[in-house]
């Protein structure tokens, strides 16, 4: 017979005073959240018969999550970082805000502060190019309108041949393949890169043990992360996924979304290949544009507070 007494005057009273709305102290909105995370909990621990064993193996894990700082990677394999951009689409159908390259998830990885450069860059630093297939890229920045955007920041970031981003992988020099470019007077952005590899969670850490432990896998397509942002304009936070990648519509973090998907056009033709510097090597192509939704508030301009790196 399940025993539940989470409802009851005495428990109820010790959540409330566990987050502390006992005493006039602290933040109100936090006091909020933890006595819902806490009844809920309870309540989970209650329906679900959950044995003291599995508590202390999940707050072990939750515990190896945090020492390894996995948790930016495992919430959104478990769909919750996704969750919040479907919130959010359904929150602006509601208010009638429509059109706009759509939004996908920022992940962990992002670094402040790339260099910027006007109308065009170069992302890498050459250390791969006996490896590395260069990819051109380029696009127009709109508004919904279809107006090109002048000055709008393309913020980009995106993996090596190996999977790994510079600052976290400290093989790489400082901010490669990581840049701002500033649109010219026609909306326009170019950028010389590689093509970025797709990756996987270490297999061997605590967020891919909690993937395997419900049979899924943690690997993720190849990609390009970008911030857009405009005066006047929302701000853009979204991907380019790749094109024929194995993991394109099964991404471990649901980050593909339809109007997110670009092709890297190969490009073997010589004369094309020394026109663009690369001495006959063969390169990619990849047209990408942006459009912008017009922002309601001086707010929407601005991304998201979380902590990042180099902010």
């Amino acid at each position: 017979m399940t025993v539940k007494i989470s409802h009851t005057p005495e428990v109820q009273a010790l959540f409330r005073e566990a987050a502390g709305l006992n005493n006039d102290q602290g933040s109100p909105r936090l006091k909020q959240i933890l006595l819902r995370l806490i009844t809920d909990a309870a309540k989970v621990i209650e329906d679900l018969e959950v044995t003291e064993d599995e508590f202390w193996i999940a707050v072990d894990l939750m515990n190896r999550v945090g020492k390894h700082t996995e948790f930016g990677l495992l919430l959104p394999g478990l769909s919750l970082e996704h969750f919040i951009d479907l919130l959010q689409d359904a929150k602006d159908a509601q208010v009638g805000l429509t059109g706009g390259t759509p939004r996908t998830i920022e992940g962990p990885l992002y670094v402040a502060n790339a260099p910027l450069s006007m109308g065009e860059t170069r992302m890498d630093d050459g250390s791969e190019d006996d490896v590395a297939t260069p990819l051109f890229i380029e696009g127009v920045v709109r508004d919904t309108a279809g107006k090109p955007v002048a000055g709008a920041v393309v913020d980009m970031w995106q993996a090596n041949t190996n999977g790994t981003y510079s600052f976290f992988d400290p093989s790489q020099s400082e901010f490669n393949l990581r840049r701002r470019i500033q649109t010219d007077t026609e909306g326009r952005y170019r950028a010389r890169s590689i093509i970025p590899s797709g990756y996987g969670l270490d297999p061997h850490g605590p967020a891919q043990e909690c993937l395997s432990a419900i049979g899924r896998h943690g690997q993720r397509p190849a990609h390009i992360h970008v911030f857009v942002s405009a005066d006047g304009h929302r701000h853009l936070t979204s991907q380019i996924n790749l094109a024929g990648d194995a993991y394109l519509w099964d991404d471990f973090a649901y980050a593909t979304r339809e109007g997110l998907v670009g092709e890297a056009v190969i490009n073997e033709n010589s004369d094309a290949s020394k026109a663009r510097g690369l001495d006959g090597r063969r390169f990619a192509e990849l047209r990408f544009d942006f459009q912008l939704q017009s922002a309601v508030n001086p707010e929407a301009q601005r991304r998201s507070h979380r902590p990042r790196m180099g902010q």
